[in-house]
C-alpha cells in the first residue's frame, strides 16, 4: 500500500509538473503529458528510489530525478515537440517542480522503507567514549632529571 502511494504521489506530481511546463505555457497533447509523466515515474522510481537512494543518500537521488526530469523532457521533447523555446523552458520548470516534491518522497521513503539498509551504509562516527586524555610523565623538566640520574649512576 505504501508503494501504491508512492508512485500515485510520484505520477500526480509528475501529470501537474508537465502540465504547468508544457501545456499551460505551451501547447502540449494530453498524450505528451501522460507519456512523459509514466517514463518519469517509473524510470525515477526503478532507478532512483530503489538503487540510488539507499546507496549514496537523498542529495543524490534529488539531483538524479532533476537530470532524468530535464534530460527525458529535453531529448522525447525534441523528437514530439516542434519549438525549442517549449522544450528548454518546459524542461527546466518540470524539473524544478518534480525535484520540489521529490525531496518529500525521497524522506519519506527513507524513513519508511530504507532505514535498516541506510543505516547499515552510513560512516562509522567518531564515539567520545573511546576518546582518551592525554598522559604526562611526572617530572616536567628533563634537565633535572638527567642530573639527577648521572648523580645517581655516579655514586
Amino acid at each position: 500500500m505504501k508503494l501504491l502511494t508512492i508512485l500515485l504521489i510520484k505520477f500526480v506530481t509528475c501529470l501537474i509538473a508537465f502540465a504547468i511546463g508544457l501545456d499551460l505555457f505551451f501547447e502540449a497533447t494530453i498524450v505528451d503529458i501522460v507519456s512523459f509523466s509514466l517514463f518519469v515515474t517509473i524510470v525515477s522510481y526503478m532507478l532512483g528510489d530503489r538503487i540510488i537512494l539507499p546507496a549514496l543518500g537523498n542529495m543524490a537521488a534529488t539531483t538524479f530525478d532533476f537530470v532524468l526530469t530535464y534530460m527525458s523532457v529535453w531529448i522525447f521533447g525534441s523528437i514530439l515537440l516542434e519549438n525549442y523555446l517549449q522544450i528548454a523552458w518546459g524542461s527546466i520548470l518540470s524539473a524544478a517542480i518534480i525535484t520540489a516534491v521529490e525531496v518529500l518522497v525521497h524522506r519519506y521513503s527513507l524513513t519508511h522503507f530504507f532505514a535498516d539498509r541506510t543505516a547499515a551504509n552510513q560512516r562509522p562516527r567518531f564515539n567520545r567514549k573511546l576518546a582518551y586524555g592525554t598522559e604526562f610523565a611526572e617530572e616536567q623538566d628533563i634537565e633535572l632529571k638527567d642530573n639527577k640520574n648521572n648523580k645517581e649512576t655516579k655514586k
